[in-house]
């Protein structure tokens, strides 16, 4: 992942995240923050926002997953916290630090926040987009290994949460992107369901 050299902090923080989260579970690892700050900058690029805040609340969105795989803890709350204590000690504009933790405690759709910013808002969009389409499908099913549950949840989880995320997006950006990740994941369930259809 390229660190942008306009952001002297950024490579300490990359190198905390991938230590830090290098036991995390894979439907929620570092491969995936990185798709998270690269969806970020995308669709950045075409809604506007601080590239400062968003990167560094990209990068830190997921920190507190080890927290929240050991005890149980909101994992957002915990990422708020940690950014809180890092930032500064590396070299974070001190001004835009409690913007950074607003996006990180609102990324979190179902019981964080509602986000108040564009950067909040892209935040919780590219956290969504990456939990639809082709990949969206690959981090269902390995969620569903993790813990131990049945194809069956995993199939219900497409149909309670993630078949609904393109209508939850803020950004007309995420909101196509969304809508042809859906399309993918539509089309899969049909063929899953003609297969299933084979069991005795």
């Amino acid at each position: 992942m390229k660190v942008n050299p306009k952001f002297p902090w950024e490579r300490e923080v990359i190198e905390f995240v991938r230590t830090e989260m290098s036991e995390v579970s894979p439907s929620h690892d570092f491969e995936h923050v990185k798709r998270v700050v690269g969806l970020c900058e995308f669709i950045r690029r075409k809604e506007g926002g601080d590239p400062e805040i968003l990167r560094a609340a990209a990068w830190l969105h997921d920190i507190g997953r080890p927290a929240e795989e050991r005890s149980g803890e909101d994992h957002a709350e915990v990422s708020a916290e940690i950014a809180e204590d890092l930032l500064p000690r590396v070299g974070f504009p001190s001004d835009k630090l409690g913007e950074v933790t607003h996006a990180i405690r609102a990324h979190r759709f179902s019981t964080g926040p509602e986000p108040q910013t564009l950067e909040a808002k892209i935040l919780q969009d590219a956290d969504n987009l990456d939990a639809l389409g082709a990949m969206g499908i690959a981090r269902c099913f390995c969620a569903v290994g993790e813990r131990g549950t049945s194809l069956e949840s995993g199939v219900e989880h497409f149909h309670e949460k993630l078949l609904r995320l393109p209508e939850l997006m803020h950004t007309e950006t995420a909101r196509r992107l969304a809508e042809e990740r859906r399309r993918r994941m539509v089309l899969f369930l049909e063929w899953l369901e003609k297969e299933w259809r084979m069991r005795s």
